[in-house]
């Protein structure tokens, strides 16, 4: 997932499913599907109640309807309980088996509904979707609470951890029992009574605030909009960006104008053509203020308690703060770490801006401009320095990059690296009428997934792009469960006859997200817990970065950057500008992100209680760390749901610390081959099929041969001196 996009679940969820993994309907005990059966709560005729009949296990989404969501959710709740009674009551000494794989095992039901109900919340979302996330989410982490603080339950888990030494466990084994009981400890399982209230109360108020601050940027983004009905006013904007917005206008009630969004496929091209400041600036204000207008919408004061309450709750476990208690599951370990990373790149990043600024300012003079650069400057004037120092502008690559060759582009990646295939399916189930649907084989004809796409925008999805599943990968019940993964974008929806085109950056996010996908569809683990994309946040976006490398290269270019209308191949030449302007622009887009990280571990290293004030919290950072004024921070607080409501609190750093990893292997790669199979079949064995089953940095030696280096990472954005 790149920086642009959040999980598709929020914290309290993830937190809520703690021991509650599975992605698909087995049997658990008699005693439980005899209790099931009896238990009224959920209507018969509700699809999820009897396991999928749909070719490959799909969701019948045909059948699914809203109302199906909540007594199937409550029932889950019921069921997960009584699961977790059998074990910690269970009269028999405490193992392995009966213990932790048990634990495993449970949550069946409550995970495939939720695995849809969250997936579709994510892409489908309305008004009574919000409404049952509103009641459901402080249930679900009601149950994390129940499960990690009950005390006969970690008193067994307790008793199996302390025999470690003695079980002869196998790696992935004994991953999953320390995995199991330090969430435990983590959970408050060590507190006393009275701080085990407190935790509830910080973990229910939690849960809640992350809800409403994702329902509040919803609505922010989904109500701005910038109505142009002067025709001279879109001058510069491309045509088929132009098209886009007449459709948007139509949409919303506005027939025979122009309407754009802070969308990012409507507001980017605006902020890269538009030759009218003016409507810059209103368009880059209406995104940068979202969350921080006085309104209802105002996310400001949420985010504020929600760091209060983070620092709180993780004092309260033995933390110094809450970025020391996110650390501690992470590749990076501690916050120092942290920021001895983000402080070595910051000082090259932002020379290297202010230098880009100079080379804007420069241009803005040589055309007799009066003023001096500002943030909604920056995208127009770059893109004007790229096309003069390159000879290229995204206008004349995007014919190259329909959104339909750049699938059929990625896929000719996976299967030169991999043999695997993908052939479309248009007879099974799917939630929307964009979505498309691939059964996957691998390279000896086996069944290997089913892979979706979702690539259009609507007012129902949130922003930027994401991976995640219905249903994993795993063979603990002594079958091999298939996966089913799923890709969600923003691109334009095609206007007319014309396909979708993408620009550059946009057709790279698709080989981005496609990396998380490809991971969970080649993912061979036993433990369902631990296959996939269940990684720590700062190892985990790795593998999706690896995969853009590819887009760039001559020989899978020619492949599929054809012209839409001709089929011509993308010129040499062309790609030769495209690889030459590779590092350009990287103080911008470096510092930008950088920003970001530093406004998150900063929210998440206060050791007080106290609420801040967002704006000024957020001012005096930028001041210190010294962001020019003509660049924003890539997520102000106020829409900042990577880090309040989704997964990413004292996380967002992990792109760049997965970039170290990303551009060390991809020295193997450009070292070796780009197709060679000894360094792409490592890369599976090591990397793509391991999951979360030993320490990364292990499998991740196992594959190089080496740690990675941070030089490469310098190198390739053009951070150094050479």
């Amino acid at each position: 997932m790149k920086p642009s996009i959040i999980a598709p679940l929020t914290i309290a969820v993830s937190l809520a499913l703690a021991g509650c993994q599975s992605d698909n309907i087995f049997e658990v005990t008699t005693q439980v599907v005899q209790e099931k059966n009896d238990n009224k709560m959920i209507s018969q005729d509700n699809p999820f109640l009897k396991e999928f009949s749909t070719p490959y296990g799909i969701p019948p989404f045909d059948k699914i309807k809203k109302d199906h969501y909540l007594p199937a959710i409550n029932h889950g709740i019921e069921l997960n309980k009584k699961e977790i009674d059998l074990i910690a009551n269970n009269p028999d000494k405490a193992t392995f088996e009966n213990t932790i794989v048990a634990m495993e095992k449970t949550g069946d039901f409550l995970n495939t509904v939720t695995s849809v109900f969250y997936g579709l919340t994510g892409s489908m979302s309305d008004k009574q979707m919000r409404a049952i996330s509103s009641e459901v989410s402080p249930k679900l982490s009601a149950l994390g609470d129940d499960i990690a603080l009950n005390d006969a339950l970690f008193a067994k888990v307790k008793a199996v951890y302390l025999q470690k030494s003695h079980l002869n466990l196998k790696p992935n084994e004994l991953t999953l029992l320390e995995t199991t009981y330090k969430s435990f400890v983590r959970g408050g399982a060590n507190l006393n009574e009275q701080d085990k209230v407190k935790l509830r109360s910080f973990n229910d108020q939690l849960s809640k605030l992350s809800l409403k601050f994702g329902e509040n940027l919803l609505s922010e983004t989904n109500n701005f909009e910038m109505v142009i009905d002067n025709e001279a006013d879109l001058a510069g904007l491309p045509d088929d960006i132009i098209a886009a917005a007449t459709v948007t206008a139509k949409e919303r009630g506005h027939e025979g104008k122009w309407v754009f969004t802070t969308h990012r496929p409507s507001k980017n091209p605006f902020l890269t053509y538009s030759t009218n400041r003016k409507l810059r600036e209103t368009i880059f204000n209406g995104y940068t203020m979202r969350g921080d207008n006085e309104n209802e919408f105002n996310n400001q004061k949420i985010a504020a308690k929600m760091a209060s309450l983070r620092f709180q709750k993780a004092k309260l476990l033995g933390y110094k703060n809450h970025a020391n208690y996110v650390l501690e599951n992470a590749t990076a370990k501690t916050s120092e770490n942290v920021f001895k990373l983000l402080d070595q790149v910051w000082p090259a990043a932002l020379e290297r801006a202010k230098e880009e600024r100079a080379d804007i300012q420069k241009m803005i003079d040589a055309e007799g401009g009066k003023f001096k650069v500002a943030a909604w400057d920056w995208w127009y004037y770059s893109e004007k320095i790229r096309k003069e120092r390159y000879d290229i502008d995204a206008a004349e690559t995007k014919p190259y990059f329909s959104l339909e060759a750049t699938l059929q582009g990625v896929f000719y990646t996976a299967e030169k690296l991999w043999g695997v295939t993908f052939k479309e399916r248009f007879d099974l189930p799917k939630y929307h009428e964009d979505v498309r649907t691939f059964e996957v084989t691998d390279k000896d004809g086996s069944y290997v997934g089913i892979y979706m796409t979702d690539h259009f925008v609507r007012e129902s999805k949130r922003g930027g792009a994401w991976m995640s599943s219905f249903r994993k990968q795993y063979r603990m019940y002594g079958e091999d469960v298939t996966p089913i993964i799923y890709n969600v974008l923003n691109y334009p929806r095609p206007v007319g006859d014309q396909p979708t085109l993408l620009t550059f950056d946009q057709a790279s996010t698709l080989f981005h997200e496609f990396g998380h996908a490809i991971q969970g569809l080649l993912s061979d683990g036993y433990y369902r817990s631990q296959t996939g994309t269940s990684l720590p946040r700062d190892y985990v976006e790795f593998p999706s970065q690896v995969m853009e490398n590819w887009m760039t290269e001559p020989e899978v270019l020619s492949n599929f950057a054809k012209h839409y209308q001709t089929g011509e191949v993308i010129p040499r030449s062309l790609v030769e500008k495209i690889q030459a302007s590779g590092k350009f622009n990287q103080g911008f887009s470096t510092t930008e992100y950088l920003a970001a990280a530093l406004l998150d571990m900063s929210w998440h290293s206060l050791e007080t209680a106290e609420i801040q004030d967002a704006n000024s919290f957020e001012q005096k950072l930028l001041k210190k760390i010294g962001l020019i004024d003509e660049i924003a921070p890539r997520y102000r607080t106020g829409y900042y749901s990577h880090i309040f409501s989704g997964g990413y609190s004292s996380g967002y750093y992990g792109y760049i610390w997965s970039n170290i990893y990303d551009a060390d292997t991809w020295l193997a790669f450009k070292e070796n081959g780009i197709f060679d199979q000894k360094t792409a079949d490592l890369y599976r064995k090591h990397v793509l099929e391991t999951g979360g089953s030993e320490d990364p940095a292990l499998m991740y030696r196992r594959f190089r041969g080496q740690d990675p280096q941070v030089a490469p990472l310098l190198e390739r954005r053009g951070l150094t001196n050479k």
